[in-house]
């Protein structure tokens, strides 16, 4: 998987059914959208960590065998978030493939904090071709806007397969100017989030430097804008930084801290030209310590996901593994046991 392209520039114009759910091969338990957005994982067997510490499966290797094993035996976590795998987007895969990755899962004891889809994740029908509709940040994922119905259909079934009920998406590729369709790609959402809501399944809407949604400032006019309590936000301050904003503390202060449902883990460094590039947690200009103790604070209780992106220490895996490091000791830090 090519990396060097996510560089950006600053200028770029319920998780966990409860103790109760039943282990992989087995039918999803029924639950209330209210009942699993309350839900404690530490009634789970989460230990003393308030969150669902994990990682993105292909920032650490395509193997899906081999960052399962990482992930569970040598950062001891208990939840992964899942992407892509043996150079197929998850939505790709088939059913082989499908029962191939829950019993690796099941063998390591891993549960899934959500599924990391492309949803939306392209242009915007009728408005001008976005500059960043070029074919970038994909993870092996390609669906035109006549797909996204079939795709939200697919993600669906891959939350009960892999006994989640939690979908990411997007808000299509960044216009310059998009007020003229705001209201129209709200409608839409919202349309995605109740049919989600039928299936007791959370829609988490990720702010993304190349998306319409890239800032604090940005996610909390679209949660105000659509109010169902099962679309939520992926809160990405790594994401917010990269455009020029400042997440933590002004972004996240304007967001409604009961609809994040999700937070993405990585952190960026300014570069003389003006440009950001990746930097291990800890080794760069978020403020880290300051929004974990806030998330905790604010009873944030679902999935903190690292999502590396930095490739400094040559391949994906030793990247990962001195950022997780990174994320640990900025936990510690911040006083969370994890």
């Amino acid at each position: 998987m090519d990396y060097t392209r996510r560089a950006v520039l600053a200028g770029l114009g319920l998780a966990g059914l409860g103790a109760a759910m039943p282990r992989f091969g087995r039918k999803v338990a029924a639950s209330s959208i209210m009942n699993s957005l309350v839900m404690d994982p530490a009634a789970e067997g989460a230990g003393t960590c308030p969150f669902r510490l994990a990682v993105i499966n292909d920032e650490i290797t395509r193997d899906f065998e081999k960052a399962c094993q990482i992930v569970s035996g040598d950062f001891g976590l208990r939840w992964i978030e899942l992407r892509s795998m043996w150079d197929k987007n998850v939505t790709e895969l088939d059913a082989k493939q499908v029962e191939d990755a829950r019993k690796i899962l099941e063998e390591h004891k891993l549960r899934v904090t959500d599924i990391a889809s492309p949803l939306f994740k392209t242009d915007w029908p009728g408005a001008p071709r976005s500059s960043q509709s070029e074919s970038r940040d994909q993870f092996h994922a390609e669906f035109d806007a006549s797909a996204q119905d079939k795709l939200l259909e697919r993600c669906i079934s891959l939350c009960k397969s892999f006994e989640t009920d939690r979908i990411r998406c997007f808000d299509y590729w960044r216009l310059d100017d998009q007020k003229p369709y705001r209201a129209a790609i709200n409608a839409k959402l919202q349309q995605a989030a109740e049919r989600c809501a039928k299936d007791n399944i959370v829609l988490l809407l990720e702010n993304e430097m190349s998306c319409n949604t890239a800032t604090g400032e940005e996610a909390a006019a679209v949660l105000k804008a659509i109010p169902n309590k099962n679309f939520m936000l992926n809160w990405d301050p790594g994401n917010a930084a990269a455009i020029g904003s400042k997440p933590y503390p002004t972004g996240y202060e304007l967001l409604p801290k009961d609809r994040v449902g999700h937070c993405h883990c990585k952190d960026v460094v300014s570069k003389p030209d003006h440009k950001y590039d990746w930097a291990p947690v800890g080794g760069g200009m978020v403020d880290w310590v300051g929004q974990l103790q806030a998330l905790q604070r604010d009873g944030f209780r679902y999935g903190l996901s690292l999502e590396t992106h930095w490739r400094g220490a040559g391949t994906p895996e030793a990247s990962t593994r001195i950022s997780m490091d990174g994320l640990k000791k900025t936990l510690a830090k911040a006083g969370i046991s994890c």
